[in-house]
């Protein structure tokens, strides 16, 4: 049996059922959630398809360049790929604790490591820096402080700029350029953000901040611009509100959130929300025509169907991942 397979096997062994939960199927922890008919995005009767599950993440979420799904594995310390037949393998290891990975359209690779900075490790300090690093077609790191020394803290979320640099997030937003120089895009005033991702055409960022999902305007080299609100969502939903960020083909925005999958129009208009199984935090658009939408969601049970429980003083790290077949398409030669 190759290691592959074996991967493979570990984690269907998590999963104990491969079928859509429909309401005799539900497992611990899981809801019904009816996916609604929005033009353009979702048919009536598309069904969930629980595809793959561990007491581990499966974090900022993307498409490979041949359709398969990429996720990163904080706690494993890898970026993983997810085959649509349930498949997985450890795409890139020692990654010190991946949190979240892009791939650009000239097929270049990149991630944050957030070494040691996790809170559930409980570690008085963490001695080793954060970094943006690209992974293919070389690896090296772009960036590990700013120009002033200071580190970069608990870095989020990633998205490759088309350039050889990114904008990653970490409570603001910012730009490391394929140079390594970091510039800022908007800090301060109360800015929490989370998920990110350039339009179809790269000439617009989005950003979340708590209900508010923000944009900027983009230029040659990353640079920013006209900072606006772009959208709301709707409810005023507790919590942290959006968490992860998605476009597809037509340019349609697709946010992660305490009811699901929140669907805005090219103007910030509400096209509905998709409810989900499990409380969603990442979201990407896979497959061999990327008409499948991938969600990342907390929580997940183990063999004997019962929800997991972390033990006591770690961080409860499970999640599930669950995919829909869709009308969009995600956007051709720009995975993230």
């Amino acid at each position: 049996m190759s290691i592959r397979t074996i991967s493979a096997a570990m984690a269907l062994a998590l999963c104990p059922a491969l079928a859509a939960p429909a309401a005799a199927q539900l497992v611990d922890g899981e809801q019904e959630a009816a996916v609604p008919a929005i033009p353009g995005v979702t048919a009536a009767g598309a069904k969930w398809e629980r595809v793959w599950q561990s007491p581990m993440t499966a974090d900022g979420i993307t498409a490979a360049a041949d359709g398969s799904l990429l996720f990163a594995q904080e706690q494993s310390n890898s970026i993983r790929k997810l085959w649509p037949d349930g498949q997985e393998w450890v795409q890139w290891p020692y990654i010190s604790g991946a949190g979240a990975v892009s791939v650009d359209a000239q097929g270049r690779v990149f991630t944050v490591e957030r070494t040691c900075t996790d809170p559930g490790l409980k570690q008085p300090q963490c001695a080793e820096a954060t970094r943006v690093t690209q992974l293919a077609p070389e690896r090296k790191v772009l960036a590990s402080a700013f120009a002033d020394g200071k580190t970069l803290g608990r870095l989020n979320d990633v998205a490759a700029d088309g350039h050889g640099g990114a904008f990653i997030t970490q409570t603001g937003v910012y730009h490391v350029a394929a140079d390594g120089t970091v510039s800022v895009v908007a800090e301060g005033n109360g800015l929490f953000t989370n998920g990110l991702v350039l339009s179809p055409d790269g000439k617009t960022l989005y950003v979340t901040n708590r209900n508010t999902i923000l944009a900027f305007d983009v230029g040659a080299g990353g640079a920013t611009s006209n900072r606006r609100d772009f959208a709301t969502l709707p409810g005023n939903p507790q919590g942290f509100g959006a968490d992860g960020l998605a476009v597809d083909n037509e340019g349609r925005l697709y946010a992660t959130g305490p009811a699901g999958i929140y669907v805005f129009d090219k103007g910030g208009q509400s096209l509905g929300t998709i409810p989900t199984p499990r409380v969603p935090i990442t979201l990407a658009f896979a497959g061999p025509d990327k008409r499948t939408l991938y969600v990342g969601t907390m929580g997940a049970v183990d063999p004997d169907r019962k929800a997991w429980t972390t033990p006591e003083g770690v961080r409860n790290v499970a999640m599930t991942l669950y995919r829909v077949n869709t009308l969009a398409s995600g956007p051709a030669g720009r995975p993230k």
